[in-house]
């Protein structure tokens, strides 16, 4: 039976389109759709279990999306040819997905869902991440799965002063903004990006833009919805409650715990006094009563103390550590604290502390980045890494999480456009998170900076970052600086920005409330760029600028052009000359062919050891040009002459006539092997073609002098064997 297609078409007012197609594929998915722009397509299903599973009281949602090499025309790489594990640019379009819709499924869903989005067929002029969240929120709008309301997501970027919704790698390259927004009908949910030292004020007129984008495809995605035919949404099980409990509860905790927050205590202290006022709440109740309803404790007393911190805020302008709304927590920061790396830092701010490295490598250590959608090379690259002991706790250790990839590529993003282009090293950079309350990212950057002027590292301007908050009732707001961990779970905003004194070089929002106005928006803004100045002040009063050099124990790297032609020279047979000179002078060396010439890097510790280095490329390279002085060593003394060397390999004959102006008789009367002499390169010789260097040349000219024929350039054996052969070829006199 041939399917019936639902379609709809999205218009970007620029020629290109978006098409949304639901009924030919995966159709016992509770939802799916085809998402196509260009030649890119991308298949988005939906399945929610249902019922929930015994004992869950969350939403287990999975989003999930993969890039298939087969889209691209390509085999994955690997023993097996086949994709493994998720890429971290897959990964972080799961996260810029899962933070839009997750927040729009009922509070009391805790079915089992997951979405998952893949790519089956690659343009090179779309990048699909900016389609993963229109396809995951239209497969859900079809389905039955309960879902407050549709979603889309959008890249924007600017060239000359231009909004581009969804722009090619090609004209992101020409951007000075590449930011990623989610959005709803009504408000923004999700912002996240890079940009070139933007104002406040162009980063929310861009937040705008997207919205307006937005808005078109939530229409596209609610006619066809209308198309499919509305699905009565699926019955499920709501959460167990019991109101009298809940008020019992809050009547008994409230007060304490808004007592305990204004007393500004440090975190691992308030948390033991909020523990204890949670177990007294279980003394409140009957062994019957805790057996039939016990585990809604935790959940009653969590939302009186959530109440109780947010109303302190509000009310009294008075936060969990005594601050007032503007304050940022004190600061301490420390540069070259491990003496082995080639540039470290501390920045430790309040409860949080992070510990920076940089290392520096030539380009056989860049990030190789081989995906379906993109290939190339990260020479600027940021891990962060989040050990549990961090915020005091023991647990499993399963590998690089989720979390980690989000934060460290949002620090990434924050310092890479500050590494000047000119820059001859692969810079990586290491945050370790020793402690945290409170955006350890954010410290990651910071700690990231001082490190890499540690290091050496010429940036163009030193990076700091700050979190914000947000706690509002719907008529009362209060935006809050340099958040805690706390305020960041109790509150209805969490706002990352970083950047110079110029202006924004990242950003990461998560908005928790509907119909945030651009007014508080903007707010939070200028007051992170107050935060954010205070910060940098910190970070300058350490660090003023950039090391002049790298540290004499990291290596020195140095850059060199030779022709294309001589590469294979230099590199030799199984790769032998250029593992003998690296051998030789302790430095490695790497060669990669770029247009016409070849580009070598020299890295290495020793001074010594690099100068040698560059004397072997340069012999490598060195042609005499005729006319030059240049300074040689005799290398081997001959009866009509003497080999002299140029440089390792490039010699010449220096014939006895120009060794001086007068008649010579014996080459050692001139020179003798090892001299170091100055000879003129006189050009190639048009018999032998080997190239001919004089001495006389650059001695003055005797007075009188006259001059003899030159004589013969054979040796005195060869003249004799001549000599011999005359006396045969004469005629025996009559």
């Amino acid at each position: 039976m041939i399917p019936e297609v639902k379609k709809e078409i999205i218009d970007l007012g620029d020629g290109r389109t978006i098409s949304i197609e639901t009924g030919k594929l995966a159709k016992q998915a509770d939802g799916s759709v085809v998402v196509r722009m260009g030649n890119a397509m991308l298949l988005a299903t939906v399945v929610s279990a249902r019922s929930a599973s015994p004992g869950i009281d969350f939403l287990p949602l999975t989003v999930d999306y993969r890039e298939k090499f087969a889209a691209a025309g390509r085999f994955p790489g690997g023993f097996f040819k086949r994709e493994a594990r998720p890429s971290d640019q897959e990964v972080l379009t799961m996260r810029l997905v899962d933070r839009v819709l997750r927040p729009l499924f009922p509070k009391d869903y805790h079915a089992e869902t997951q979405v998952m989005i893949q790519l089956m067929s690659h343009d090179d002029n779309v990048m699909p991440d900016a389609l993963a969240g229109l396809a995951a929120s239209a497969a859900i709008a079809i389905s039955d799965i309960p879902f407050e309301c549709p979603i889309s997501e959008v890249r924007v970027g600017r060239i000359d002063g231009q909004y581009i919704i969804n722009p090619s790698r090609a004209q992101l390259e020409q951007s000075d903004i590449d930011i990623m927004v989610g959005a709803s009908l009504d408000f923004v949910a999700m912002v996240e990006g890079e940009c070139h030292e933007i104002s406040e004020k162009e980063m929310a007129d861009a937040i705008k833009v997207a919205h307006e984008a937005i808005k078109i495809q939530i229409e596209a995605q609610k006619r066809l919805v209308d198309k499919v035919g509305i699905k009565e949404t699926r019955s499920y099980e709501a959460e167990k409650e019991n109101q009298e409990m809940a008020q019992k509860i809050h009547d008994f905790a409230y007060e304490k715990c808004y007592a305990i927050a204004k007393e500004d205590t440090s975190k691992q202290e308030r948390g033991e006094k909020f523990a204890e006022v949670r177990e007294a709440c279980v003394e409140l109740f009957t062994e019957e009563e805790l057996e039939a309803d016990g585990d809604l404790i935790s959940k009653y007393f969590n939302k009186a103390q959530k109440e109780a911190v947010r109303n302190l805020i509000l009310d009294e302008n008075i936060r969990l550590d005594g601050r007032k709304t503007t304050d940022i927590r004190p600061i301490w920061c420390e540069v070259d604290y491990l003496p082995s790396t080639h540039g470290s830092s501390i920045f430790t701010r309040g409860e949080t502390q992070a510990l920076a490295t940089v290392t520096l490598g030539t380009s056989r250590e860049s990030n190789v980045i081989d995906l379906p959608t993109e290939q190339g090379e990260e020479r600027f690259y940021l891990h962060y890494n989040f050990p549990p002991f961090s915020t005091g706790e023991a647990k499993p250790l399963r590998g690089t999480s989720r979390r980690e990839v989000g934060h460290g590529n949002l620090a990434q993003r924050a310092l890479k456009n500050m590494i000047p282009a000119d820059c001859p090293y692969t810079v990586r950079v290491v945050s370790e998170v020793l402690e945290s309350n409170g955006s350890s990212s954010m410290a990651t950057v910071c700690a990231g900076t001082m490190a890499l002027l540690d290091a050496g590292v010429q940036m163009k301007k030193p990076v700091s970052g700050i979190a914000m908050g947000l706690i509002t009732d719907g008529e009362k707001y209060a935006v809050l600086s340099d958040i805690l961990g706390d305020e960041d779970h109790l509150g209805d905003m969490d706002f990352k920005v970083t950047g110079t004194e110029n202006g924004i070089t990242a950003c990461q929002m998560d908005i928790k409330i509907k119909g945030l106005s651009y007014e508080i928006l903007e707010k939070a803004l200028n007051q992170a760029k107050e935060g954010r100045m205070h910060i940098l002040n910190k970070l300058i009063e350490t660090i003023p600028a950039a090391a002049e050099n790298v540290k004499s124990h990291a290596p020195k790297i140095i850059k060199m052009e030779i022709p294309k032609e001589l590469i294979g020279a230099f590199i030799g047979p199984g790769g032998k000359n250029i593992q003998g000179v690296q051998a030789e002078t302790g430095t490695t060396i790497v060669i990669e062919e770029v247009g016409n010439v070849g580009v070598v890097e020299i890295l290495g510790v020793s001074p010594e050891g690099i100068e040698k280095a560059i004397a072997a490329v340069k012999a490598c390279t060195f042609e005499p040009k005729e006319g030059e002085t240049y300074t040689v060593k005799v290398t081997k003394v001959l009866d009509f002459g003497a080999v002299v060397e140029f440089v390792p390999g490039k010699d010449s004959l220096l014939h006895i006539s120009e060794m001086a102006w007068e008649r010579t008789n014996n080459v050692t009367d001139i020179v003798k092997e090892g001299d170091i002499i100055e000879v003129k390169y006189i050009g190639l010789d048009p018999k032998t073609k080997k190239p001919k260097v004089s001495r006389k040349a650059l001695l003055p000219k005797p007075e009188g002098y006259i001059e003899r024929p030159p004589r013969e350039d054979k040796p005195r054996d060869n003249r004799r064997d001549d000599r011999r052969r005359d006396d045969k070829d004469r005629k025996p006199r009559n």
